[in-house]
């Protein structure tokens, strides 16, 4: 009987699928667990859970009934925030390096979060900024995750990588195309969002260097 029950509880928890869920959520599920406290600490030994932080989980792959998105979790895992920087101009194909950790942009402080997933990371990006240029998409299992826009990834990398001194338009290009080292073609490809680069522009955060990425944007077309 016990083990009936066991493997109810556990298709329920495979209706979760690949999106995050609370503690709050399972505790329907343990209604009858005079102390589910103890069972959602079994289920994380078995890995019939995975953790992604304190009181947030993922149902375990034996359970899962789709893949996991990693943008859509760093999405849950701490917010309000968007998957930008490096990991997002490696999705858009932008730099040659595949990004093993998930960089995001937030509003509140800093953090980084290592779970069995992987490394999460979020920099605070100025409140005005944070909601400029920030795409919808959808993956192979239609779940919706929030990314930067390639503009957007761009000037986030400009407004925040430390001591960047580009001030000068060659400066800036080997910035790019040297320390980034920006695919050209793909960057071609790419059609710049003027909107977005003028609203990080008047927002007078590296300014210059901001303009400066506006006019080679621009150049490539």
């Amino acid at each position: 009987m016990y083990a009936k029950n066991d493997a109810m509880l556990e298709a329920q928890l495979a209706r979760f699928g690949a999106v995050p869920f609370g503690h709050g959520a399972l505790l329907p599920l343990l209604a009858s667990y005079r102390r589910p406290n103890d069972k959602i600490a079994e289920w994380l030994r078995q890995g019939v859970l995975v953790p992604l932080k304190r009181g947030l989980y993922v149902v375990g792959p034996t359970w899962r009934q789709a893949p996991l998105s990693l943008p859509l979790i760093a999405n849950h895992l701490y917010g309000p925030s968007c998957v930008s920087l490096d990991y997002a101009l490696s999705w858009y194909g932008l730099i040659p390096e595949r990004v093993h950790e998930l960089t995001s942009v937030c509003m509140r402080r800093s953090r980084v979060f290592d779970n069995p997933l992987g490394r999460f990371s979020y920099t605070t990006l100025p409140e005005r900024l944070f909601p400029v240029g920030i795409e919808q998409h959808m993956d192979a299992e239609n779940q919706c995750f929030l990314m930067a826009g390639p503009t957007k990834a761009l000037c986030d990398k400009v407004i925040l990588t430390r001591n960047l001194t580009a001030t000068s338009f060659a400066a800036m290009q080997r910035f790019l195309f040297e320390d980034l080292r920006l695919d050209e073609a793909t960057l071609a490809d790419m059609v710049p969002d003027d909107t977005v680069v003028a609203h990080y522009v008047n927002a007078d955060y590296k300014r210059r260097q901001l303009e400066l990425l506006g006019k080679i944007l621009g150049g490539m077309q």
